[in-house]
C-alpha cells in the first residue's frame, strides 16, 4: 500500500477496538522521513508484540498476509458471533433431545444465553485471564459455558470426562480456574476438594447434595439474567483478536498436559478459512447440519461443532452421552447431518458392524454387495462415473447403506486426530462414501491440511488450507522430514511454559509438529511417522511403526490394536490385541469376541468365542493364522531389520479406561511400554532365529 507524505504511518485495523502498528509494511525510506521523537513515541504506544507468549494476559503479533485468506480482517469471538446473529438470527443454532422431544435454540437465543451466562460468571467472581473449566458430555450448556467464559474475559477450558481427580486438579491449578461447570454428580465428585474455586455449576440432573457455591444450571442462569450489561460490554470492548481466549490441554501422553493458548484470531480465522476452503454453504442458501459427539476438550470437535458451524450459520445437534457405545447411529438417522467428522476408531467400528451384518446376509445379497463395492472402489479411485454400473450400484446398495448410517445427505465425511488404515478408507470408498483425511494439531487450532473431493489421494492428508504454509525441515533423500506449520492458526504458546513454547516454535516462528512427512509432486502431504515414535534399532535403522502396525491389522482381520516394539533392540517384536465386545457403561474391553471376530474364527476352523481362549497362543489354529499374516507383512518389508520376529496376543484390548489409548483413541506408547514391560522383556530374553519353532520366519 503506498504511503503518501513523509509524516504518514500505516496502521492495520483489527476489529473495532485495537490498532497494531505493522512495521513490515513501512518502506525504509518512509521510516527515515519520520522524526526520531515521533517514532519513539509511536513505538512506545504501539510496540509490536512477539510472535509468541506464555503469559495468560499476553498478546502476540498476528501472522497477517497481504492478500487472500491470510489478509482477512481479524475478529474477536464476540464480533464473529454478533455477525452470525445479524445474518442468521432466526435459524436453528443448537438442537438436542429431551426424552422423545427435540428442543432447539436459534442464533438470537443462543447469543443472549451466552451473554446471560457471562454476566453470571462475572457475578460469581470470574477474574480476567482465569479459567472456567468445563467437565462433561457435549450439550448446549457446554457451548454456552465456553463462549460465556470468553465473553466475560476468562479462558474456556475443556476437561476430558475421563480425567482422574488428580488430572482435573492439575488443569484447574494451571489455568487458575475460578469456576468449574460439570455435567453430573459423577463429575462433581472429581472437583469438590479443589481449593480456590468460587463456584461450581452442575448442568444435568438434580443436585444430590446442597453445598455453598454449588448451583444448578437454572440457578446459575438466574444470577445474571437481571444484571446490568455495562460491565460485560466494557470487558468485551477491551478484548483484542491477538489475546488468548481458549486453552486446549494436550492429552499428556508424556508428562503433564500443556495448556495450548489459542487467541480469538486463532479461532475466528481458522473457522473462516476452513468453512471457505471446504465450501460449506451459508444458512441463507442451505443450512449445514452437524452432530456433536466427539470430546469438546479436543480442538477438532470444538472447531467443527462450535466455530466453523457458527461461521456459516449451521445447526449443531447433540448426540446422547452413550454415542460411542452404540447410540450415535440413531442420532445420525434422526438428524441426517450434511457434514460428519469421525476419528478413525469411529469409522473402524462402523466398518466392523457393517461387515458383521453383511456376513449374515443371504448369498445373493452378499454377491450383489461384493459387485457393488468393486464398482464403487474403481469408480472413486479413477474419479470417473461409469454410467450403467455405477448408477445401478448406487440404486441397489450405496443409497441404502448411506440411509442406514444416517449419511444420506452427508456430502463431507472427514477423519482426523489419529492415523486411519488404508483398509478402512478403501472399505468406505467402495461404498461410495469418500472419507476425507485432515491433519493438524491443537497447536494449529485444528486443521492444517484437508482433502477435498477435487483434491483427494488415498492415504494422503490432503493439501494446505489457503493462507497457511508448510515446510519440510531437514528432508532426507526421499523427501521425508519434520512437518512445520506457518499461518494465523498457529497458537500463541503454552501457558506458563516458555521453555516448552520455544521447543515448539523456532526462531523464525515456524511450528514444529514432531511429525514426519513428505509431499508428492502434486503437493499432497503424506504423514510417514512421528519423530518421538520412531524406532531406532540397536543396528541404527530408523523404523516408523505405524505403517507396519497398519499392515498387520490389514493382513489379520482379527487384530484390533497392534504396537511395534524395538527401540534400541536387536529386532522388532509386536504386542497384539483381538477384537472384543466393549462394556456399554464403562467402555472397558470384555472377554467376549465381537460377532465379526467369532465369524472369522469359524472360517479358520476355531471354536473360540473369548479372548482368553486365544491370548498367549492358547489357540493353535488362530496362532498359525496370525503368524501367516505376519509372514505376509514380513515378505513386503523393505529390509530384514523391518521384519517382525516375535509377537504376543495380550489378554485384553487397549482402551481409554485402561489407559492405553488417549481421548481420541491415539495409542499412548509410553504407557503401554510400562504396562506390558514384563511381556516386552520376555521377547528379548533370548535372540530369536528363523528356526525358532514357535515363530518361524520364511526366508527373505
Amino acid at each position: 500500500m503506498p504511503i503518501a507524505g513523509g509524516s504518514t504511518h500505516f496502521c492495520l485495523h483489527l476489529g473495532n477496538n485495537a490498532f497494531y502498528f505493522v512495521k513490515q509494511f513501512l518502506p525504509s525510506n518512509t521510516i527515515h522521513c519520520l522524526s526520531p521523537s515521533y517514532l519513539n513515541s509511536l513505538s512506545l504506544a504501539m510496540a509490536e508484540p512477539e510472535r509468541w507468549t506464555s503469559r495468560g494476559d499476553g498478546e502476540v503479533t498476528l501472522r497477517m498476509g497481504e492478500s487472500g485468506f491470510a489478509a482477512e480482517p481479524p475478529l474477536t469471538v464476540d464480533q464473529m458471533f454478533k455477525t452470525a446473529v445479524e445474518r442468521f438470527g432466526s435459524y436453528t443454532a443448537l438442537g438436542w433431545k429431551e426424552g422423545e422431544q427435540t428442543k432447539t435454540m436459534n442464533y438470537q437465543e443462543y447469543y443472549q444465553a451466552c451473554r446471560t451466562a457471562a454476566k453470571s460468571f462475572l457475578k460469581l467472581g470470574l477474574e480476567r485471564y482465569h479459567g472456567v473449566g468445563i467437565l462433561g458430555f457435549n450439550s448446549a450448556e457446554w457451548f454456552i459455558s465456553d463462549i460465556a467464559a470468553i465473553m466475560a474475559g476468562g479462558f474456556a477450558v475443556g476437561i476430558y470426562t475421563t480425567n482422574s481427580p488428580e488430572a482435573c486438579q492439575y488443569l484447574a491449578e494451571n489455568c487458575k480456574a475460578n469456576i468449574i461447570v460439570v455435567e453430573n454428580h459423577k463429575q462433581l465428585q472429581k472437583i469438590l476438594q479443589l481449593p480456590h474455586l468460587k463456584a461450581i455449576i452442575q448442568y444435568k440432573d438434580a443436585l444430590k447434595e446442597k453445598r455453598p457455591n454449588l448451583y444448578t444450571w437454572v440457578e446459575f442462569m438466574e444470577l445474571g439474567r437481571d444484571e446490568s450489561n455495562s460491565q460485560l460490554d466494557d470487558i468485551i470492548a477491551t478484548q483484542k483478536p491477538n489475546q488468548c481466549c481458549t486453552l486446549i490441554y494436550t492429552s499428556g501422553t508424556t508428562g503433564q498436559p500443556k495448556g495450548v493458548m489459542l487467541s480469538h484470531d486463532n479461532l475466528t480465522w481458522t473457522a473462516f478459512a476452513v468453512g471457505r476452503h471446504v465450501r460449506l454453504t451459508e444458512a441463507t442458501k442451505s443450512q449445514e447440519i452437524v452432530v456433536s459427539y466427539l470430546p469438546l476438550s479436543h480442538i477438532a470437535a470444538q472447531m467443527v461443532d462450535i466455530w466453523v458451524t457458527m461461521k456459516v450459520g449451521g445447526a449443531t445437534y447433540f448426540a446422547q452421552p452413550d454415542a460411542l457405545k452404540g447410540s450415535l447411529v440413531n442420532t445420525m438417522r434422526e438428524v441426517r447431518p450434511t457434514a460428519f467428522m469421525g476419528v478413525p476408531r469411529v469409522w473402524e467400528k462402523m466398518q466392523e458392524k457393517m461387515k458383521s451384518v453383511g456376513a449374515k446376509s443371504s448369498t445373493v445379497r452378499r454377491k450383489v454387495a461384493v459387485w457393488a463395492k468393486g464398482v464403487g472402489l474403481k469408480t472413486n479411485l479413477t474419479m470417473a462415473r461409469t454410467p450403467v454400473n455405477y448408477r445401478l450400484a448406487k440404486k441397489l446398495v450405496f443409497r441404502k447403506v448411506r440411509k442406514a448410517l444416517g449419511l444420506d445427505r452427508c456430502t463431507k465425511c472427514y477423519t482426523g486426530a489419529a492415523p486411519i488404515t488404508k483398509d478402512t478408507l478403501e472399505f468406505f470408498l467402495s461404498l461410495d462414501i469418500p472419507v476425507y483425511e485432515l491433519y493438524g494439531m491443537s497447536e494449529s487450532t485444528g486443521p492444517h491440511t484437508i482433502s477435498l473431493p477435487n483434491a483427494f489421494r488415498l492415504t494422503s492428508v490432503g493439501k494446505l488450507i489457503p493462507g497457511c504454509e508448510t515446510k519440510i525441515h531437514s528432508p532426507d533423500q526421499e523427501g521425508n522430514g519434520e512437518i512445520c506449520f506457518w499461518g494465523r492458526h498457529v497458537f500463541m504458546g503454552y501457558l506458563n511454559q516458555a521453555d516448552k513454547t520455544e521447543d515448539a516454535l523456532d526462531a523464525e516462528g515456524w511450528l514444529h509438529s514432531g511429525d514426519l512427512g513428505k509431499h508428492d509432486d502434486n503437493g499432497f502431504l503424506f504423514i510417514t511417522g512421528r519423530i518421538k515414535e520412531l524406532i531406532i534399532t540397536a543396528g541404527g535403522e530408523n523404523i516408523p511403526p505405524v505403517p507396519i502396525e497398519d499392515a498387520v491389522k490389514e493382513a489379520v482381520s482379527l487384530v484390533s490394536n497392534a504396537m511395534l516394539i524395538g527401540d534400541k533392540r536387536k529386532f522388532l517384536a509386536m504386542l497384539l490385541t483381538i477384537k472384543c465386545q466393549v462394556n456399554g457403561d464403562t467402555g472397558a474391553p470384555e472377554d467376549e469376541l465381537t460377532p465379526e471376530a467369532v465369524e472369522l474364527c469359524r472360517k479358520l476352523g476355531s471354536n473360540a468365542t473369548r479372548v482368553s481362549e486365544i491370548a498367549g497362543g492358547r489357540d493353535r489354529v488362530i496362532h498359525a493364522a496370525i503368524q501367516e499374516g505376519i509372514n505376509r507383512v514380513n515378505e513386503n518389508a523393505t529390509s530384514n531389520a523391518q521384519r517382525i520376529q516375535k509377537w504376543i496376543i495380550l489378554d485384553q484390548d487397549f482402551s481409554i479406561t485402561g489407559g492405553e489409548l488417549g481421548p481420541t483413541m491415539k495409542l499412548k506408547r509410553p504407557v503401554v511400554m510400562k504396562m506390558y514391560k514384563e511381556q516386552v522383556e520376555h521377547f528379548y530374553k533370548e535372540v530369536v532365529t528363523p528356526s525358532t519353532p514357535d515363530n518361524s520366519l520364511p526366508p527373505k
